[in-house]
């Protein structure tokens, strides 16, 4: 095969993974990232324990990327949850999996991993060239901003992992929208995913109970009915269970439903609560009724009273059903910003089988950059590294397919 020049723009785990599926061919392969280091939000991620992969049967794996989960099957069925841990170990990172089926390295960090991988990058020829931000296409060719000033690079193929519109002081700013847009492609709009929300929450309860865990409890959206825990912020609600439900409440505040449904009590039925209220000697308070009965206090209590505040009006039936079905009503997701990952981008329906511009031969995409989306519990990484590897093996078929040379490659970047 003639030797060709690819160009590889996001150092992040899609650019990085397509790096590797491309390095040793024989080709000329430049790793270009505009922060000062590669994966600065893969570290990110990785702070608190880097979540790879999960171990949940892979049929249901597969089947949580929503709407998206046919057009990313093949790339996930190539690269599966299993393939992540041992290509993880193959870096030296031994891994885990916890109770909740979630897949980590030993070591929790992602630094170590990372430092690993860029070193086997390195030995595989692979350039890594840092502080080069994209701006855009210069006819057929890449231009970018670098330290010493405008750059501009011609290569065979190109591969754009860009990542989404979350975290955007680690790199991920969307600015890529521009010139691709400038270019006829198709974007859906981004929106925040994984993410927490607003809640007009008086400012007697902020003083008292922000920054709280509220744990043992159950929300119900349009994603279903899932038990778990999350934080009572001065903002609003975050933590796990609020992220495991955002993209359904998100929607639905799309469509004017505010209320997120909260059961206080998911051990216990409505009856048995109401029958256990009536049971405690009226000469005892509300609140001691209530912590025996229904085992509520704390926080729990404190959120019951926020959003009844007439609750000793109540009868124990009334009371019951709120515990059970408590809503708190939703303003608006946090700001995009804050968000662990993003919703939209370029629509899969812009792009062939192998994950190329239809429009743009030579020029692949891969990542967060595309319109899917994904809970947290390692489904986010697995896929960035699935569309990675799948791009990174179509661009190879493709320059097998196409010989031309640099001169040549007028329509390919």
């Amino acid at each position: 095969m003639q030797r060709k020049t690819i160009a590889i723009i996001g150092g992040g785990p899609a650019g990085l993974m397509a790096a590797e599926t491309v390095a040793g061919q024989g080709h000329e392969v430049t790793v270009y990232d505009a922060m000062p280091t590669m994966g600065r939000k893969f570290l990110l991620a990785g702070k608190s324990g880097l979540n790879l992969t999960h171990s949940e049967d892979y049929a249901r794996f597969r089947d949580r990327y929503g709407a998206a989960s046919p057009a990313l099957r093949a790339a996930l069925d190539d690269f599966t949850p299993q393939q992540v841990s041992a290509w993880a170990e193959g870096l030296g990172q031994e891994v885990f999996t916890g109770s909740s089926g979630r897949v980590f390295p030993k070591v929790m960090k992602a630094s170590p991993l990372l430092r690993q991988w860029l070193k086997r990058l390195e030995a595989e020829g692979v350039q890594l060239l840092t502080r080069h931000r994209w701006t855009g296409f210069e006819g057929a060719a890449l231009r970018f901003l670098t330290p010493a000033g405008e750059s501009i690079v011609q290569a065979d193929a190109t591969l754009l992992a860009l990542g989404g519109a979350s975290w955007p002081k680690l790199g991920s700013d969307a600015a890529w929208t521009q010139p691709l847009q400038q270019a006829g492609v198709r974007i859906a709009p981004f929106r925040p995913a994984n993410c927490g929300f607003d809640v007009a929450w008086s400012d007697h309860f902020i003083s008292r109970f922000a920054g709280m865990p509220v744990k043992a409890v159950a929300g119900t959206s349009a994603a279903g009915r899932i038990q778990g825990e999350f934080v009572i912020s001065r903002h609003g609600i975050e933590g796990s269970l609020v992220y495991a439900h955002a993209a359904a409440l998100r929607d639905g505040l799309e469509q004017g439903e505010t209320a997120w449904l909260l059961d206080l009590a998911p051990g216990r039925k409505a009856e048995k609560i109401a029958a256990d209220l009536n049971r405690q000697p009226a000469k005892a308070s509300l609140s001691n009724r209530l912590r025996k009965a229904a085992g509520l206090d704390g926080v729990k209590l404190a959120l019951l009273r926020e959003r009844a505040p007439d609750m000793a009006s109540l009868d124990a039936s009334q009371l019951a059903d709120l515990i059970k079905a408590l809503p708190v009503p939703l303003i608006r997701p946090r700001p995009i910003a804050e968000a662990i990952s993003s919703a939209g981008g370029v629509l899969l329906s812009e792009l062939t089988d192998g994950y190329m511009l239809a429009q743009r031969p030579g020029l692949f995409l891969a990542g967060e950059m595309l319109d899917w989306e994904a809970p947290t519990g390692g489904y986010l990484l697995t896929a960035c590294f699935a569309t990675g590897r799948a791009a990174g093996k179509a661009m190879l078929a493709w320059l097998q397919d196409t010989p031309l040379s640099k001169a040549e490659s007028n329509t390919t970047s």
